[in-house]
């Protein structure tokens, strides 16, 4: 699994950490490069954010071998056995202790710019790190905070390697590592951008999340409208898309587009932008590179878009806490539905335009988000395999025939018609009423 930068890392581990929102946790960043992955877990969980600072105390004739560590509040975490087969005296462990405390309260209050620490006394605390070398950092500070008094400790990380995972399960209430390659080398190589995260900007997100805690659930919490260009990684493939987030959007609908087309298309951007004066937020996207594109098989390999989808809903449900809902046309609508059989899927409704239900094979039987078939009257074959749909589906389902349409709706209102009534589906089936 490649992530984009850390932001993308943040979203992509807040959707495995959502059974943690009710437990109203507090996420600690472990400086400097986990707080970026943290930022974005603590605003999809609308949960406090602070850092965890831990300084370990190393041996002084071998300071990469640790005797223990330290923490905030006068937490001493040390280990009798090291202390006892190193033969250390109580003036070398003062010693390396001193300078260590030192270091700890100066980045300490550099971090939180005069903020107080935050109370883990009786919390669920979940440790936040941008990826796993060693472990005996991250193993430290999960001694620290339950010495600091959190009642429950997960670490949470984007990557690591299967012996340090396997070690630090068991020093944690609940371990969550989105990746475990046995190709492991260095953390840096899982992430496209992988740059320095500065002292500053630790301190700007720290403040940032003091002052916003995130979007509420149920809102994408967007103040303004939202426009622009994003790249998403699906299973270890760059994807760009284009997002809309009208003001207060209350849902996200997503575009699966069909063969020969690409989120430029014009049809769908129609679409997208009726849902959009709907209120609704979208995002357009292409399935496949340039490159594979190239390939016509690889425009009906609908499993592997279909795994592109669901990997990019992921991306989307890391930034808005909204129900989710798929558009698909033509070979994109068999993507959608065969995404939304997922055994995991979380979708609210699925719109399909001229599309080929057929290449979803078996598994529209579990198809559980109410789904809308529309298809042109003059588009026969394909009415037949969508009437095969129709039967097959054991959810709520319509059958929409726009008169006088072709399988592309290139008739004179015909495309109208079909934004009109995906729009009407869409705001009744993922919009509640506040």
């Amino acid at each position: 699994m490649l992530f984009t930068d850390r932001a993308d890392a943040g979203h992509r581990l807040a959707e495995a950490l959502q059974h943690l929102q009710g437990e109203e946790p507090v996420v600690l960043g472990l400086p400097r490069g986990g707080v970026p992955v943290a930022f974005e877990v603590a605003r999809a969980l609308r949960a406090p954010l602070d850092v965890i600072v831990v300084r370990k105390l190393g041996v002084p004739y071998q300071r990469e071998l640790g005797f223990g560590a330290i923490g905030e509040g006068g937490v001493r975490v040390i280990s009798d056995d090291i202390v006892r087969r190193g033969r250390l005296e109580p003036a070398d462990l003062a010693s390396v202790e001193h300078a260590e405390a030192a270091e700890l309260a100066r980045q300490a209050e550099r971090f939180r710019a005069g903020r107080p620490r935050l109370d883990l006394a009786g919390r669920t605390a979940i440790l936040v790190d941008d990826g796993i070398a060693t472990g005996a950092t991250a193993a430290a500070a999960c001694e620290v905070v339950r010495a600091q008094g959190a009642d429950r400790v997960v670490l949470a990380v984007p990557v690591a390697p299967p012996d340090a995972a396997e070690r630090l399960r068991g020093a944690t209430d609940e371990f969550v590592c989105l990746s475990t390659p046995f190709a492991f080398s260095a953390v840096g190589e899982w992430y496209r951008d992988f740059s320095q995260t500065p002292d500053d900007e630790v301190v700007s997100l720290l403040a940032q999340a003091a002052d916003d805690p995130g979007p509420p659930t149920g809102e994408t919490g967007a103040e303004t409208d939202v426009a622009e260009e994003v790249a998403i990684d699906a299973a270890g493939v760059r994807l760009t898309g284009d997002l809309t987030v009208p003001a207060g959007a209350r849902a996200m609908v997503m575009f699966a587009h069909g063969s020969g087309s690409s989120r430029h298309s014009p049809r769908n951007r129609l679409v997208a932008a009726a849902l959009n004066e709907a209120g609704l937020g979208t995002l357009l996207f292409d399935l496949l590179t340039p490159a594979e594109e190239a390939h016509r098989a690889n425009v009906f390999d609908i499993e592997t878009l279909a795994e592109r989808l669901a990997d990019a809903s992921g991306w989307l449900r890391g930034r808005f806490t909204v129900p989710i809902g798929y558009f698909g046309a033509s070979t994109g609508a068999a993507a959608a539905l065969r995404a939304a059989a997922a055994p995991d899927a979380d979708i609210g409704a699925v719109v399909s335009r001229g599309g080929r239900p057929d290449l979803a094979g078996a598994v529209l039987p579990g198809v559980r988000a109410p789904t809308l078939l529309i298809v042109g009257g003059n588009d026969p074959l394909v009415i037949d395999l969508n009437r095969e749909a129709e039967a097959a589906l054991r959810t709520e389902t319509r059958l929409e025939i726009v008169p006088g349409a072709t399988h592309l709706f290139e008739e004179r209102g015909t495309l109208q018609q079909v934004a009109e009534l995906a729009r009407d589906w869409f705001v009744s089936h993922l919009v509640t009423e506040p």
